[in-house]
């Protein structure tokens, strides 16, 4: 790192996004036949007009020193990749990203980590940054990488950590003997926040990244301001209708373009996307030609992600079109706190539900191994030592409360794991307080039926596994007021304070958070939201949101971006998404509580 004019601070920022990057584990699915095209901001930011290392790709997943090299062109990339090892090209430079464990390192390497107290890649590695290339004798040669070059890789860390968990696999692509995943072809485009010692005149950069290198995005005049960049087919001229089959039990469904109430087996839908509810071909046509032609791509490509988004592990039904009978089939109607699944208890204010009972009746009278006890892990504690339990998804939640995958807990639990996930996995400042044993403080905005589910949010506790606390204060307009100001222990490591208002007035009187959450926010549809929004920006705290639907999340994202905030976490399906499908009236677009996150100022 003998860079001229490189600080500590850049150093250590450069450190941050090795690791970040480093526990994403890209190198699980990507090796180096999977080049990525990558562009960070304008070619007039980079010297000789042009992108220092465009191309990249991920080595040592099938085996050998695990890190990344970047190629001034594509065709580089392409002659140097072997089927084993890297190809010696003469006088061709290449970027390098080597993670390294300690014990191997040189000392004057060592010393500078110990010195800056530099965040390490996993438990023992590091990244060693440098440029090398093959002289015309078949000697390598080294040198340091440039201020700028260091640049360019930070942006890139950020961008790629955050963009291939993303990567479609591709069953069709590539010849059927071969070892190597394909992939569908992407693109995605995030904005990288610059830490103060990087940034020249602006504090954020786009970052896009494509696979193969040389995707375009696929832009054409219809399209709506709030759709994402996504491929799909362009739409033939030729009109086509269809039925919509609805289940056996077929409920009310609504027209899009006169909202008019049709039952579900008499209602038709659009031939090509299938994801708008009409209630004749009249009204289907009346909407093509005002909006939905310039659409129906978009939704097109968010209707096949279906099978992706249905979690079929799960052994309870998993669809809820009617939620009462839903209730009713899992024997949980009216009962504990699945009251607020369904509309029966609306007429009682959000957190007032009558309460009777411990556990038992709170989880409807579930038997006791199906739902989550109060009680701490075992055998959770390495080297003497306690740290948060990091989960990944259902699965290995489910396996460690040894619930059978026929409890319907999920759905409730979908809110407290996903605030849980925020914490530990996408917000790295909140993780790294709750290892170091300190407190987590998070604004909780709109709650409403969380107000009724904080015997679950207990969990969160639990997972903390004896390390660090977490101070929630939740904050809406649905607080009731006689619980407003109040505080709730709701576990040795959690508390939640609860106060009655919106966010923009009361935010200057609460302590300064760690982190902002909202879930199911529903950016688009409620104005009161550009207040909060604007509190959010002055403050710069990293706030997570979570959306039903792909297309919510494609608005919200407008939204956000119209109040000046940049996301730095793009839109993904949450693996704490509940499990049960919810049906909008008007639309068949996968639809699901907490379905999707992303995060701005991350």
């Amino acid at each position: 790192m003998k860079v001229e004019g490189i600080a500590p601070n850049c150093i250590k920022s450069i450190y941050r996004a090795a690791a970040a990057l480093y526990r994403t584990e890209p190198w699980k699915r990507l090796h180096p036949g999977h080049l990525f095209g990558i562009r960070v901001g304008k070619d007039s930011d980079w010297s000789n007009k042009k992108q220092p290392f465009p191309c990249a790709q991920f080595v040592g997943g099938d085996g050998g020193d695990i890190g990344i090299y970047m190629f001034r062109n594509e065709n580089d990339g392409k002659r140097m990749t072997g089927s084993r090892e890297t190809i010696r090209i003469p006088n061709v430079e290449l970027l390098r990203v080597t993670f390294e464990t300690e014990s191997l390192m040189f000392p004057s390497n060592k010393k500078m980590i110990r010195s800056l107290s530099l965040e390490a890649s996993g438990t023992d590695r590091f990244p060693v940054i440098d440029v090398t290339r093959c002289t015309t004798s078949g000697e390598l040669w080294f040198r340091n990488p440039t201020l700028e070059e260091l640049r360019f890789v930070y942006a890139f860390m950020r961008a790629i950590s955050l963009v291939h968990p993303l990567l479609q696999v591709d069953t069709d692509g590539g010849p059927k003997w071969s070892r190597l995943l394909h992939f569908e072809p992407f693109i995605e485009t995030v904005d990288v926040q610059w830490p103060p010692e990087m940034a020249k005149g602006n504090d954020l950069v786009a970052v896009t990244v494509s696979h193969p290198p040389g995707q375009v995005y696929d832009e054409r005049a219809s399209s709506t301001s709030h759709s994402t960049p996504t491929k799909y087919a362009e739409p033939t001229k030729e009109e086509t209708f269809a039925d919509v089959r609805m289940n056996s039990n077929g409920g009310l469904r609504q027209c899009a373009t006169c909202e008019k109430e049709v039952h579900g087996d008499q209602s038709v839908c659009c031939g090509r996307c299938r994801a708008v509810i009409y209630c004749s071909s009249t009204c289907q046509k009346q909407q093509w030609k005002d909006t939905h032609k310039s659409e129906c791509g978009l939704y097109k490509a968010m209707m096949e992600r279906e099978e992706e988004l249905a979690m079929k592990i799960f052994m309870f039904p998993c669809s809820a079109d009617q939620p009462c009978k839903w209730l009713e089939a899992l024997g949980v109607h009216q009962k504990g706190m699945w009251r607020r699944k369904c509309s029966c208890y609306s007429h009682c204010p959000f957190g007032l539900l009558p309460v009777k009972g411990g556990l038992w009746d709170l989880w409807g009278g579930l038997d006791d191994e199906e739902y989550p006890q109060d009680a701490p892990y075992h055998n959770h504690i390495r080297d003497g030592i306690s740290s948060p339990i990091l989960l990944s998804g259902w699965s290995e939640y489910y396996n460690l409360r040894s619930l059978p995958l026929s409890s319907p807990v999920a759905d409730i639990l979908s809110h407290p794991l996903t605030v849980y996930y925020i914490l530990t996995a996408l917000s790295i400042s909140s993780k790294n307080r709750l290892l170091k044993g300190k407190e987590v403080i998070l604004h909780y905005l709109g709650p409403e039926g969380e107000l009724d589910w904080m015997p679950a949010f207990a969990e969160i506790g639990h997972l903390l596994n004896g390390s660090g606390n977490i101070q929630i204060v939740m904050v809406g307009p649905e607080v009731p007021t006689n619980l407003s100001g109040t505080t709730s222990g709701i576990s040795s490591r959690v508390r939640v304070n609860l106060l009655r208002g919106v966010y923009q007035e009361e935010a200057t009187y609460l302590p300064s958070p760690h982190v902002i959450i909202a879930l199911n926010c529903v950016l688009d549809r409620n104005g009161s939201w550009s207040g909060a929004l604007d509190v959010i920006k002055t403050m710069g705290f990293p706030a997570f949101f979570t959306d039903q639907s792909e297309i919510s999340c494609a608005n919200a994202k407008q939204v956000l971006r119209s109040a000046g905030l940049h996301i730095t976490h793009p839109v993904t399906p949450n693996p704490f998404r509940s499990p049960v499908r919810n049906h909008s009236p008007s639309s068949n677009l996968p639809s699901y509580s907490n379905g999707f996150v992303f995060g701005v100022n991350t």
